[in-house]
């Protein structure tokens, strides 16, 4: 699994990154089938009193592609709803295939087989 954290606007501190990898594992314990993880933290200034905090996520899994966004005042914070958005997005996918193993003909019992 490659993991890239990039700021813009922004300088990244040891602290943001052990805490974004930390919240990271959150998602990998639920699906480990993950192949690149791309990490933007941004911040957009709109006014002086007026800082908008930003964090998006690319997840790279095979057969499949995820992107989510959050913002918020506070980095953290939006580095938390990311998290949430993203472990969803994971569970539902993988929820999507675990689900939909169809079951073959040597699965079937008598009973099936005659019904069909």
């Amino acid at each position: 699994m490659n993991l890239t954290i990039s700021g813009h606007h922004l300088e990244l501190t040891p602290a943001i990154r052990e805490y974004v990898q930390s919240k990271l594992e959150r998602v990998t314990r639920h699906f480990d089938h993950v192949i690149d993880i791309s990490v933007m933290l941004s911040v957009d200034s709109l006014t002086e009193k007026e800082k908008r905090q930003r964090a998006e996520i690319n997840l790279h899994l095979p057969g499949k592609d995820l992107r989510v966004e959050s913002e918020a005042q506070d980095l953290y914070a939006a580095i938390d709803t990311l998290i949430d958005k993203l472990d969803r997005q994971v569970l539902k996918h993988k929820d999507k295939i675990q689900n939909h193993q169809h079951n073959g003909i040597k699965n079937l019992t008598i009973q099936d087989a005659e019904a069909a």
